[in-house]
């Protein structure tokens, strides 16, 4: 290796930490079974020394005594292993869910951008400008179309004045009548012969 060059690190793949969690849980039920073998053990190794001491044996308690104590170390050992396997896996599997919330977030800052993308603040207040227009429109139209078509709507007052001159008229004339005019003759020159009335054609048959 030449002096000065920098030695590429090498990492091991990251597995899947589904995988990693299921491998900690096989350990620790692993564990727990080795638990169990030594305290079925231990049981045995203190029937064993209650025997040898009520046979007078002494030297043979005290040495089952000390496997027992053994064991019984043994057992300690693997609780610590056993909480400290449980302990990983819990911050695996809070590690693994912060990182799919970390993608879930990810994904939809991605989709609120495109979609920011596609209509921005200008579009968003160019539609509302629209949309207002387009109602004010629509409220001067329903306006006009509920506008009355009689043309004499308006002339309301003059008409009813108009109707209470001619009552006033018809009532004057009722009250006050006009005498009739008679034709007035004019008088004809003295001496002078009326003319004669022809007699229609018709008469002669009379």
């Amino acid at each position: 290796m030449l002096f000065g060059s920098k030695k590429k690190s090498t990492t091991a793949p990251v597995e899947n930490s589904g995988v990693t969690v299921m491998k900690l849980r096989d350990n620790i039920a692993n564990q727990e079974k080795r638990e169990a073998h030594l305290m079925a053990r231990m049981e045995q190794l203190t029937i064993e020394a209650k025997q040898k001491k009520a046979k007078g044996d002494k030297r043979g308690a005290l040495f089952a005594m000390k496997k027992r104590k053994l064991h019984e170390n043994e057992l300690a050992k693997i609780e610590n292993v056993k909480m400290t396997l449980e302990t990983q896996a819990i911050s695996l599997e809070g590690a693994t869910q912060n990182i799919s919330t970390f993608d879930a977030m990810k994904t939809g800052n991605s989709a609120m951008k495109s979609i920011r993308k596609m209509f921005g603040v200008e579009k968003v207040d160019q539609l509302l400008d629209d949309t207002k227009d387009e109602m004010e429109l629509q409220q001067e139209v329903n306006m006009a179309l509920t506008q009355p078509l009689d043309p004499y709507l308006a002339d309301d007052e003059d008409l009813l004045a108009e109707l209470q001159a001619l009552e006033a008229e018809d009532s004057k004339a009722t009250m006050w009548p006009v005498a009739p005019s008679r034709p007035v003759k004019t008088p004809t020159k003295q001496g002078a012969p009326e003319p004669k009335k022809s007699k229609s054609k018709f008469a002669l048959f009379a």
